[in-house]
């Protein structure tokens, strides 16, 4: 039999991979979220230099074959090697089972990890070893599952990347890494939103009928195993292919560089963008980011931020008024976009209740979310500061005991408390917000009969608002003002809720019904507020945590940051549009400014309402930070890069002038330098003050 044959496990795999591959590359071009078009260039490096990239990534992947491969032989089942090798694999069971090892100290799932692993390999190889009769067939069902889990694994991830495309419009990022942490809700999420039960029953028949053609092409390997030389063979060329693979990765990513941003997402391949997301999860920003001299940074930061000198951002608020200490309630929408109200175009009626509220408020409408998380919206309320590199401070390791909105409250003698209808766990808000002086309720807090209907996320937003009914009456007899942040969940992903509330029913896992009831929520909510008596003495703040999509043509899509925002205070905040560009991180500040609060500041977000304020905004993902100003958005980028787009709006006749949504951003003919720098004095100061511990209370 020829050498190649003893290969064919190897290119049998490594061509299906390929064919899967090259097939969702197609089906993503044609995707309706890909709203772009492609030139000659972007279509060969998409189906060539990315197929490629695919080769080299499936290489890597395949070391776990390799190692099964060159290990099967007969010589370890004769005796007496054979009953050693057993007994070996005896000990190590009994060892990790009942005494401690590294991984009973590491914790976790892990020593049941291990302990089944061990166990499952030493009971194969007892069959293998005293059953000599069927060792044949056993050895030959142990390649055909080991073929089969790589056939699952490869349609798996397949499936998964099309799922991660239709939900952000983008390979594999830090958001699916993060939701490897949270696989509880995660998982959750996928078995309410999807047909789970036939699109998996679908994955393993397909599978299995791929592995069936797939053996019945590799099963020379089994039947005829390698002698010792052939598999030193087979080892020199997969080692020899490993090294080339993992020189030829990197470059291959450098080739991502259109200028059509969905064109570098085809291209590159899901699995190696998981693995670059995963170990560069929090970014050094002073190792990857254009900067300037500190004192410099801080002089072009002093500029923006009046009152402030030196390298801190720290001053004196002052108030020509009284104080008053109002209750402040600030509700934080999940996923709320802007366009989803009719001010901002919306001709499907989704928000009657936000939209008649709108008008009797003080509605910011030139706002934009710094963030396309719920950890950055909860950051810029709660901390005012600019979107760093990498994770948010939420998750961070380093996040307790910061200046907060929550520290001035307290200062002033208010209650603080974060309220959230899922566990207060997921996305570290618990460890957050109980480290800055938060009390915390949320779905452990509740008692049965307070719980109408729930889903993986949490209770519906009306057993939220009802248990905020219930905390806040506690809190008014304690004649202390009081601060409450709450959080929406119902306007997620899978989108479910009670039944016979709107007329989208419940169950159809519809976003208009989840954008549909939590108005709907919010409208019952205040309903029940304005029966209670410290209604008149409070100000509500309501705005979303970020937007429902942040999939676009460029890296920052300016209409995928707009949220709503506004501040309803009868008999106190006049009605008004607000209209100037701002940021998030200005709300609270602005909140302290309608309180007339005397205070020492960090906060990069300022009180928009003060003649002195420069308008502005600051939008970010995890690594493109930008700054948007004078009809200019500048972006810093790792590898020192920055790149300017010039703002131009696309004027929709139907909207009023304050609300329009759209513009085109093309590159800048004449670069602003003085942009570039403020954009690097507010990111790399921010980071500074994080790094250096300059942002605790």
């Amino acid at each position: 039999m020829s050498f190649s044959k003893k290969l064919s496990p190897f290119y049998n795999l490594t061509l299906f991979y390929i064919i899967v591959s090259v097939f969702l590359r197609i089906i993503l071009v044609f995707h309706p979220i890909t709203q772009t078009t492609f030139i000659a260039i972007d279509i060969f490096k998409i189906f060539f230099l990315g197929v490629l990239s695919d080769t080299f990534i499936f290489v890597l992947a395949s070391g776990f074959l390799w190692l099964y491969l060159i290990f099967i032989s007969n010589s370890k089942c004769f005796k007496p090697m054979g009953y050693i090798v057993f007994g070996a694999l005896l000990s190590l069971l009994l060892y990790v089972s009942f005494f401690n090892t590294i991984l009973n100290e590491y914790g976790g799932a892990l020593p049941q990890i291990g302990i089944s692993f061990i166990a499952i390999k030493t009971v194969l190889f007892g069959l293998l070893l005293f059953l000599p009769k069927y060792r044949n067939k056993i050895r030959f069902w142990l390649f055909t599952f080991v073929l089969f889990l790589y056939v699952l694994l490869i349609l798996q991830n397949a499936i998964s990347e099309y799922f991660f495309w239709n939900e952000f419009g983008v390979k594999y990022n830090f958001i699916a890494v993060d939701y490897l942490v949270y696989t509880n809700e995660v998982i959750g999420n996928i078995m309410q939103s999807y047909p789970v039960i036939p699109l998996f029953s679908g994955l393993f028949i397909v599978a299995a009928m791929v592995t069936y053609f797939i053996v019945k092409r590799s099963k020379h390997f089994i039947e005829m195993i390698p002698t010792f030389t052939e598999k030193i063979k087979i080892s020199g060329i997969y080692l020899l292919l490993f090294g080339l693979s993992l020189l030829s990765i990197p470059q291959l990513s450098t080739k991502e560089n259109s200028q059509n941003i969905f064109s570098n997402e085809l291209q590159a391949n899901g699995i190696y963008k998981f693995y670059l997301a995963f170990m560069n999860s929090e970014l050094d920003y002073f190792k990857f980011y254009k900067t300037l001299p500190e004192k410099d940074a801080y002089a072009l930061l002093n500029q923006q931020i009046p009152n402030t000198s030196g390298s801190t951002t720290l001053r004196e608020i002052k108030s020509d008024a009284v104080e008053n200490h109002k209750n402040v309630v600030l509700i934080t929408i999940e996923s709320y976009s802007a366009e989803f109200m009719k001010m901002y175009g919306s001709e499907k009626n989704l928000t009657p209740f936000l939209d008649d509220l709108a008008t009797k408020s003080l509605v910011f409408t030139n706002l934009y979310a710094v963030g396309n998380r719920t950890v950055r919206g909860l950051e810029a309320v709660t901390l005012c500061l600019p979107p760093t590199a990498g994770e948010s401070v939420v998750k961070r390791e380093d996040n307790k005991s910061k200046f907060s909105t929550g520290s001035i409250f307290k200062q002033k003698g208010y209650d603080v408390k974060y309220l959230y209808g899922g566990d207060a766990f997921f996305d570290n808000m618990q460890d957050f917000f109980s480290g800055n002086d938060y009390e915390i309720v949320d779905k452990k807090t509740f008692q049965p009969n307070e719980i109408t209907f729930q889903n993986i996320w949490g209770v519906c937003d009306e057993d939220m608002y009802n248990k905020a009914i219930k905390v806040m009456n506690e809190e008014a007899k304690s004649n202390k003002p009081f601060f409450n942040h709450i959080m929406t969940v119902s306007n997620h992903r899978p989108f479910t809720y009670p039944n016979n509330k709107i007329d989208i029913p419940g169950d159809s896992k519809s976003r208009d019904g989840g954008v549909k009831y939590t108005d709907y929520s919010m409208q019952k909510f205040f309903e029940m507020a304005k029966n209670q008596p410290w209604f008149e003495n409070t100000i509500f703040v309501i705005l979303a945590d970020h937007c429902a999509s942040s999939a676009g043509k460029t890296e920052l899509p300016l209409d995928k940051y707009r949220i709503p925002a506004l501040i309803y205070a009868p008999n106190y905040v006049k009605p008004a549009h607000y209209t100037n560009l701002m940021s998030q991180i200005d709300v609270m500040p602005t909140v302290f400014g309608l309180l007339n609060f005397n205070y020492q500041s960090k906060f990069f977000g300022q009180d928009v309402l003060k003649s002195n304020y420069k308008p502005r905004a600051l939008i970010a993902t995890y690594q493109n930070l930008g700054l948007l100003k004078d009809n200019v958005l500048t972006i810093i980028s790792p590898k020192q890069q920055a790149k300017q787009l010039q703002i131009t709006l696309v004027p929709n006749p139907k909207i009023g002038t304050d609300f329009q949504l759209f513009y085109d951003e093309k590159p800048l003919d004449k670069p602003r330098p003085d942009l570039i720098n403020e954009t690097i004095s507010y990111y790399q100061t921010a980071s500074d003050m994080l790094k250096n511990k300059k942002y605790q209370k």
